[in-house]
This record gives C-alpha cells, structure tokens and sequence, in this order.
C-alpha cells in the first residue's frame, strides 16, 4: 500500500512539472493576436475621425439665417391719412408715423382738411423720417359736423380720401414732400389709415402681397368686440357686423387694402360724399371687386391687427379759466 501511494505522488509530482515546463515554454512562444490588434487599431481611428468632425463643426461659423427680401424687391404701401385741426391732431400723429416708421417700402400720403399746408403738418412730416407726400383738401361746408353732431352723422374724410386717390393716378398736385404719383406698371398696395386707429406692424405685412382687395377684423368697431369678414375654406362667406349686415361691404374703413394697379385700373372708383351712413366703403369697393373675391388675411380673418381707438377729447376748463385771468399757456408752444 505505501508503495502504491507513493508510485500516485510521483506520477503527480511529474505531470504538474511536465505541465508548468510547457507554461514556461509557451510564454517565449510568439502569438498570432493581428486580427485583434488591427479591429481595434480601426475602432481608435474610427474614434479619432469622429472627435476631428465634431472639432471642426465647432469651429464651423453658423448657418446665416434666411435672409429677408431686399426692400427695393418688395411692392410698396401706400398709407392715406385723412387728419384735421385739433387739440389732439400731432400727439395722434406722431404716435402713428412712429408705428409707420417700422415698416419697409411704405409711403404716407398724408390730406389735410384745410385751405392751405399748417405749421404743424408740415414740420411733423419733415421730420418724422418717412417717404411722404403731403395734400390738401378743405371739406365743402356743407359736409362739415355741426357742433354738437355726432361722427357718424356725416361722411368724414371723404375729400381728403378722394384727393389722395387722384394724386395716385396723376390727377392732382401735391403741397410737400414726394411730388411724384407712382410711375405706371408700379407695384403696390393702398391703405387707408385713420390717425386716430391702432394699427400693429404686422398687418402692414399681411396686407404686402394684396392682388385685388384683401380683408381683415377690426377690433373695438361697431358696438362689437370686433367686425369683419366671415371664412370658409379661405374664402369670405360673409361678415360678422350688427348694424346692416346687408350693406355691399359691411366693412371698418381700416379693415381692407387695394392693390395699386386695380386701383389705377378703375379711374372712376372712388368715395361717394352722399353715401348713406356705413356705406362709404361700398361705394369705393363696389367698383373694385365682387365680395366673393376677397382676399382673407391675418390667418383667415382670426387675428386682430387693427383697432378702432378714439383719443379722449381733452376738457380746457382750466385752461379757458387761465386764460379768462389773462394767464393762458403760451400760444406759441406747438402742442
């Protein structure tokens, strides 16, 4: 028996040197690892070419933004403005050429309802910086408010109006600024802006690309949170007004823009100073354009651009007061 164990020890012992001999022996032995070494050489250079591309987009300058059209290649708006003398005439015009004064390619033909150019327009438009044209256009007499009368009891503004569109087509002469009527085959769009409205500078860009007449509400007009045109698949169907919906074009006076050259096309289109009341729009528009045909804009006649906003008639109490006392403010202060 204790020569068997010992014959097992000895067998042992031999087998783990012959198997620590062969470890030694393959330590020294070349190994074949190329197709390993090389995947990983490749997934290294994949790795270095992927941080060079994301260093260069770095230092890449950005991508210009879309640049807008050049202002020479865009047509041109005409404003009209009717204005009159008043205690409030230059604060509502300074606040509504400075809106003009944002938007690119507009022309402000600009009536007064007098005899001659004032003082005051003519001062205000020289320096409000705008392309401008200045008319004038006294009202007849007989379609002036009486004291006391309410606005809508008269047409106003129709003179003015009238006059401007003759200047447009050649007809008539201007006072100041632009003398110069737009030359024939000129693009453009005509709006009328009363000075005593609210106007966003957005609207003026809805109203760029008119072709014939394009519409949109009217905020705080009417008796209504807002009035106008009624759409169905970007067409007008109809228009949301109270007072007679059955007019041909129940529409604000600042709620629609022309295009130029219908305008011009259509020599005898203009206002009619014996219009009923609320119908001095449809007597311009009824020899432009048949409703159906109405352009929608401010996204189909849902957004309020413009707003029908009055200044409050300032009260000179004090002001007659001081004045009765022989201490009135200075006359020759422009206010």
């Amino acid at each position: 028996m204790k020569l068997k164990l010992k014959n097992v020890f000895l067998v042992y012992f031999l087998v783990s040197l012959s198997g620590l001999l062969y470890a030694l022996l393959q330590l020294g032995q070349p190994c074949d690892c190329s197709p390993h070494l090389r995947a990983a050489a490749d997934h290294l250079r994949r790795k270095d070419l992927k941080i060079s591309q994301l260093q260069a987009e770095l230092g890449r300058p950005p991508p210009a933004p879309a640049q807008p059209p050049e202002p020479e290649a865009l047509p041109v708006i005409y404003v009209v403005t009717p204005t009159y003398a008043r205690l409030v005439q230059k604060a509502e015009l300074v606040r509504l050429s400075q809106t003009l004064s944002l938007v690119p390619r507009l022309h402000w033909v600009l009536v007064e309802d007098a005899e001659g150019p004032t003082p005051l327009v003519s001062g205000l438009l020289a320096a409000c910086g705008l392309s401008f044209t200045h008319l004038v256009a006294l009202t007849p007499k007989g379609q002036r408010l009486r004291e006391g009368e309410p606005g809508w009891v008269r047409p106003r503004g129709v003179e003015q109006r009238n006059r401007a569109l003759a200047w447009l087509r050649g007809k008539e002469a201007a006072v100041g600024g632009d003398r110069e009527p737009p030359p024939p085959g000129a693009r453009g769009v005509v709006y009328f802006a009363d000075d005593d409205n609210t106007y966003s500078r957005e609207l003026f860009e809805e109203m760029r690309g008119t072709r014939g007449v394009s519409v949109w509400p009217v905020g705080l007009v009417g008796g209504l949170r807002f009035e106008g045109p009624r759409v169905q698949g970007g067409q007008v169907v109809g228009f949301h007004t109270a007072w007679e919906p059955e007019r041909p074009f129940p529409l604000d006076m600042a709620g629609f823009a022309i295009s130029l050259p219908l305008l011009l096309s259509r020599p005898g289109a203009q206002f009619d100073p014996t219009a009923p009341r609320g119908h001095l729009e449809s007597s311009l528009l009824s020899h432009l354009i048949d409703p159906k045909d109405l352009e929608p804009r401010a996204a189909n006649c849902t957004r309020v651009l413009v707003w029908h906003t009055r200044t409050e008639k300032p009260k000179m109490k004090q002001e007659e007061q001081l004045q009765r006392q022989g201490r009135g403010s200075d006359p020759s202060v422009e206010v």
